[in-house]
């Protein structure tokens, strides 16, 4: 297996994205710690992975709160004694046009998407960098590509994860943590599950491949960043989106 022995946090990692990179990671022998605020819908997880004969755990985290974060993965580390692979893919959604956009809207999508994603990396370094060891993958987002209509504040933070990712490839590379990014089109997700059914056909109309992607293909696309087979690849930033971005 391709994980085996190592310690994976995965914030978000109750739906969606995060829970099928959760249960990917983990059926490739990595330890798992769920990171999300919904504790129920965190231990459902939690329970399929041991039922598998896996290992997980969750934390109760608000990303955007720097104290939980420093909690989270301290207790990380007090379970299994270390953190190889970093997911950050706890994100939100705020939209509206930008002259109605509160001040509340824009903070709160840039404190999670954007800050909390800051913040787990500060305090998972410093371990990764003893160990001599580290995985680091953001979630990004077509958004950050292309823009979206009425999600300014949201296309600005995963634009900023990119920027990101590519500054910390170059900072953690000599400590041998890669930093890299997937940046999802559109996914048949819990997210995407109330957008009006007139978006979804045209967006249906303008991906090349004619579908939404699925969790599954996504994780696909975090395991390989966090294996040994991407030993080399730092920096990089993988558009999974069906060809939208083109």
């Amino acid at each position: 297996m391709k994980l085996t022995g190592k310690t994976a946090v995965i914030t978000g990692g109750n739906k969606g994205i995060g829970a099928a990179c959760a249960l990917a990671f983990s059926r490739e022998g990595a330890n798992v710690v769920i990171a999300a605020r919904n504790m129920s819908d965190s231990n459902r997880i939690v329970e399929q992975i041991i039922s598998e004969g896996g290992k997980a755990a969750a934390i109760a985290t608000d990303v955007s709160d720097h104290e939980q974060v420093k909690n989270m993965i301290s207790r990380t580390v007090e379970m299994f004694g270390k953190i190889d692979i970093l997911i950050n893919n706890a994100g939100i959604i705020a939209d509206s046009f930008i002259n109605k956009m509160t001040l509340e809207q824009w903070d709160k999508v840039i404190a999670t998407n954007l800050t909390g994603t800051f913040y787990c990396i500060r305090e998972a370094v410093p371990y990764m960098i003893e160990n001599g060891y580290g995985r680091i993958i953001n979630t990004s987002s077509v958004a950050a590509r292309k823009g979206a209509v009425a999600q300014s504040n949201y296309a600005a933070s995963k634009a900023g994860i990119i920027g990101m990712t590519l500054s910390l490839a170059q900072e953690l590379g000599k400590y041998n943590i890669t930093v890299n990014a997937v940046a999802p089109g559109y996914v048949a997700t819990d997210m995407t599950s109330n957008l009006p059914e007139k978006i979804m056909e045209r967006a249906n109309k303008v991906i090349p491949v004619k579908r939404f992607g699925t969790p599954e293909e996504m994780a696909a696309a975090f395991l390989y960043l966090a294996s040994d087979e991407a030993a080399y690849c730092n920096g990089a930033v993988l558009d999974i989106n069906g060809g939208l971005s083109l």
